[in-house]
């Protein structure tokens, strides 16, 4: 059963310093501002000091530190390309591609809570909102006053969204709304959710939907073996009145569901890099302490090998990053190359994390060390958000024309 813990007193920290050193053999930080560069910074040691010390015990008794949130939004990672007037950072995309590549540095759990923040909550109020929706909802969540999240998935409807069965009728002064989504991060805890239905001549309207609406429930849940440190449930709607005022005016149809998922994967191929580092650090400090044979077990060819495969990927992962983010930044990216990034990183990402798992040898599989969490939340990355093989196909199509998916 996942718990919820609202202050961490339950909660011993590792008392095990969080010694990350970030990879960077091609010198990409001489392509980065000091802006960016110090949001990464200031980032890193929040999670070294807030997250690293207590995600393993999170991990393992299935914890969602919820005292985290409002620590979050003092850092500015809810919203951080928001612009302030609403209470984000206002920051370009890669310093926001930066900050995700350090939260899953430390989880991949807190990026998932992130991500949904601001990708796929804060920013279709900002972009399909009103004034009025945006100064209402926008500064409480970049704070972490409020927690929201994101109505899509279905229980039968995942990669063909378009066939969601969530629904409104209008009803004069507002919306009735019916249906079920499903796999939806921060739902139990949420206090709000962008939720996607269908109205009465099939077109696809996102709602503000808030916490307490006569109807509305967020079951949990349970028994995952992934995203430990982060909370999954259900949205429930039973005949929920929704009034007029909570709908996103400025854009209806599917294209606006898939807009808010392009900025949540930009984020992702971001964020598996940070997971990819964390796991090569760990195997090359790790290799350089081992003794078998009577010498560090680097010293042999098979874990060179691994170390510099390893570091290769990493580095193909940070440029294609990093030149997705100068494209996100002039208006460019298209999302079939967000779509490139999301697939190719988080592939590094688990293939790194496999490797690595077997320098570490048995150790490689206890809560002594990050890379087997790393390993079982990586599973959930490479399906959420378009799976690995849709994304593939979203690729196929752009080289071809031709959609294998409809």
């Amino acid at each position: 059963m996942a718990v919820v813990l609202e202050n961490p007193t339950h909660i011993s920290p590792r008392n095990v310093q969080d010694a990350f050193e970030s990879p960077d053999f091609y010198q990409i930080d001489d392509l980065l501002t000091e802006e960016q560069k110090l949001v990464r910074q200031s980032t890193r040691e929040f999670i070294k000091k807030e997250v690293s010390p207590i995600i393993e015990e999170c991990a393992d008794k299935n914890i969602f530190p919820k005292w985290l949130v409002p620590k979050f939004g003092e850092l500015g990672a809810f919203g951080p390309s928001i612009p302030e007037e609403y209470g984000g950072g206002g920051l370009d995309y890669i310093s926001y591609g930066l900050m995700m590549q350090e939260v899953e540095r430390g989880d991949s759990g807190m990026r998932s809570m992130t991500s949904v923040q601001s990708s796929l909550v804060m920013y279709p109020i900002y972009k399909f909102g009103n004034e009025e929706q945006r100064k209402k909802y926008l500064p409480k969540l970049a704070t972490g006053e409020l927690l929201g999240c994101f109505g899509l998935t279905e229980p039968n409807f995942g990669s063909n969204p378009s066939g969601m069965l969530t629904n409104i009728k209008d009803m004069g002064d507002y919306y009735l709304l019916n249906g079920a989504k499903m796999w939806i991060t921060n739902s139990p805890e949420a206090d709000l959710a962008v939720v996607w239905a269908k109205d009465e001549s099939g077109r696809i309207k996102g709602l503000i939907v808030e916490r307490g609406m006569a109807g509305f429930s967020t079951p949990t849940i349970h028994n995952k073996w992934s995203l430990r440190a982060s909370i999954t449930g259900e949205l429930v709607f039973d005949n929920v009145k929704v009034p007029k005022a909570n709908v996103l005016p400025n854009k209806d149809g599917l294209g606006a569901p898939m807009m808010c998922l392009d900025s949540a994967r930009y984020g992702i191929s971001w964020g598996a890099i940070g997971a990819a580092m964390d796991c090569y650090d760990t195997a090359r400090r790790y290799a350089m302490e081992r003794i078998q044979f009577d010498k560090p077990i680097a010293s042999f060819q098979l874990i060179q090998k691994k170390l510099a495969e390893m570091l290769t990927a990493i580095t193909q992962a940070q440029l294609l990053s990093w030149r997705l983010g100068t494209l996100m930044n002039e208006g460019k990216a298209t999302t079939a190359q967000i779509s490139m990034a999301k697939r190719n990183n988080i592939e590094i990402a688990m293939n790194i994390a496999r490797e690595a798992r077997q320098i570490l040898g048995g150790m490689g599989i206890t809560g002594e060390y990050s890379i087997m969490r790393h390993m079982m939340n990586l599973e959930s990355v490479v399906t959420y958000e378009g799976t690995h093989d849709i994304h593939l196909l979203i690729l196929g199509k752009e080289i071809t024309g031709i959609p294998a998916f409809s």
